[in-house]
C-alpha cells in the first residue's frame, strides 16, 4: 500500500516540474495533491483472504500506528471499522520519511532496473505484447508512469511478463484459475495480475479499447469459467476426428462448449439460407420463440474467438445477419463480424425505422456513448449504417434490443 502511494508521489512530483503540465492541468499552485490508494481484492488478495486473517490484521495494526503518527488517514468500509479498509491516504509531508522507513531505493536505480528487465524480455514478442513493452520503455525514458508495471515491486513486473510469455501456450478457452495454477502453482495469483494484463493489451492493441476486461481476456482465451455458444436450428459441427454434433430437435436451444466449438473443422446450418447472430440471450430466446424457423446463434456480447470460428466455417452461400443493440456496442459488434468473419453480414433490426418505432423505450446517450459513436462513423466497414448511427447522435438516444417488439 505504501509503495503504491509513493509511486503516486513520485509521478506527481515529476508532473509539477516546469513545463511538465499544460496550463490548467493539475492542482492549483500551493494546493495539496491527494495521495490515495483504494484497497481492492484484485490488488491485495492477501488482505481479503478468507482462510488466513493474519495479513489483514497485521496491515491494520501497522496502518493504525502510522495513522497515530500522522502519516496516513484510513477510510474503513461501512460497518467494518477496524476490520476492512476501503482506502489509505498518505500525507505528502511524510513521504520522504516513508521512503526511508521502507528502505526504498532511489528512483533512478528503480527505473534502470525495470528498463533492464523490459529490454531483456522484449525480444520474446513480435505482436501487441512487444508494442506494450516498448510503450513502457518509452514512459521510463520520459520519466512518466509505467503502470501497470511498478518501480518498487519487481515480483509483480516479472509475473506480468511471465503471463505475457505464457499466452503463447493458451490455444483454447482456459479458466483463470487453471491458467494461474499452471503458470504460478497458485490459483489466485492471476487474479492480482489480470487488471495489468488488460491494461497492457489495450495499450498494445488499440482496437481492443472498446472491449470490457472480461471480453478482452476472452480474446486471449482466458475466461472466468468455460463458456458456451447457444445454438438454435439444424446445426452440425464436425471436429478433427470426424465426430459430429447435431443440434436439431433440441428445445429451446443447445449450449455447446466453446472449447469444443472452437475445434470444429466443418460447420453446417442445415437448409438455412441465413444465420442470425444475436447479441444478448434474452433477445435470442425472444427471436426463436417468435420465429421457430430461424437459425440463430447467441454471441453473448462481442463474439468470442470460438464464436467467430464457428461462423467462419459456414458455407459461403449462407447469409449472415447481426442483431444487436442500437448503440455503440451493437454497431461495434456488427463491425467486428464484418471485419473478422464476413464482410457481407447484414444488420438485423438495426435501422432508423426500428429505432423510431420503439423510441419510447430509448435511453439518453452518455458523453462516452457520443464519443464512441462518432468514432464508429469513421469505420469503413459501417459505411452503409452510418445514417442510423448519425440518427442516434442526432436524437441523443440509444435503444437496447430487448425493447424491440418482434
Amino acid at each position: 500500500m505504501l509503495n503504491a502511494l509513493l509511486d503516486q508521489h513520485e509521478r506527481r512530483a515529476a508532473a509539477r516540474r516546469p513545463g511538465a503540465l499544460p496550463a490548467g492541468d493539475g492542482p492549483r499552485r500551493g494546493a495539496p495533491w491527494a495521495l490515495r490508494v483504494s484497497v481492492e481484492p484484485g490488488r491485495l488478495p492477501g488482505y481479503f483472504g478468507q482462510t488466513d486473517p493474519v495479513p489483514r490484521q497485521t496491515a491494520n495494526e501497522q496502518l493504525c500506528r502510522l495513522e497515530q503518527m500522522g502519516w496516513v488517514q484510513l477510510a474503513w468500509l461501512p460497518g467494518e471499522a477496524g476490520n476492512l479498509l476501503a482506502a489509505v491516504t498518505l500525507d505528502a509531508r511524510h513521504a520522504e520519511a516513508a521512503f526511508d522507513w521502507l528502505g526504498r531505493p532511489a528512483l533512478a536505480a528503480q527505473r534502470a532496473r525495470l528498463a533492464d528487465l523490459l529490454l531483456a524480455e522484449r525480444f520474446r514478442f513480435d505482436d501487441w505484447r512487444r508494442a506494450a513493452v516498448s510503450f513502457a520503455l518509452d514512459q521510463l525514458r520520459a520519466e512518466k508512469s509505467v503502470s501497470p508495471f511498478s518501480l518498487a515491486d519487481e515480483a509483480l513486473n516479472r509475473d506480468l511478463l511471465t503471463v505475457l510469455a505464457e499466452l503463447d501456450h493458451v490455444c483454447e478457452e482456459t479458466p483463470y484459475r487453471v491458467f494461474s495454477v499452471r503458470v504460478f502453482n497458485d490459483s489466485k495469483r492471476f487474479e492480482a495480475l489480470a487488471r495489468g494484463v488488460v491494461a497492457l493489451a489495450r495499450r498494445g492493441r488499440p482496437d481492443w479499447a472498446g472491449l470490457s476486461a472480461a471480453e478482452l481476456l476472452r480474446e486471449l482465451n482466458l475466461v472466468a469459467n468455460p463458456g458456451h455458444l447457444f445454438l438454435y436450428g439444424d446445426w452440425t459441427l464436425v471436429d478433427e476426428t470426424g465426430q459430429q454434433l447435431q443440434t436439431a430437435g433440441f428445445e429451446p436451444s443447445v449450449g455447446v462448449a466453446a472449447v469444443q466449438a472452437g475445434r470444429a473443422c466443418r460447420v453446417s446450418a442445415g437448409p438455412a439460407r441465413q444465420v442470425v447472430c444475436v447479441e444478448n440471450p434474452t433477445a435470442f430466446y425472444s427471436l426463436i420463440r417468435r420465429d421457430p424457423a430461424v437459425t440463430a446463434l447467441c454471441s453473448w456480447g462481442n463474439p468470442s474467438p470460438a464464436c467467430r470460428h464457428v461462423l467462419r466455417q459456414l458455407a459461403a452461400e449462407v447469409a449472415m445477419a447481426v442483431w444487436a443493440d442500437l448503440d455503440y456496442g451493437g454497431f461495434n459488434i456488427l463491425a467486428q463480424v464484418r471485419e473478422q468473419v464476413d464482410p457481407r453480414a447484414s444488420p438485423y433490426r438495426m435501422d432508423i425505422a426500428t429505432f423510431e418505432a420503439h423510441r419510447a423505450w430509448a435511453r439518453p446517450l452518455s458523453p462516452g456513448d457520443t464519443r464512441n459513436l462518432q468514432r464508429l462513423r469513421r469505420r469503413a466497414s459501417l459505411a452503409d449504417v452510418e445514417p442510423a448511427i448519425a440518427h442516434l447522435l442526432q436524437r441523443g438516444l440509444k435503444l437496447e434490443q430487448e425493447a424491440i417488439v418482434l
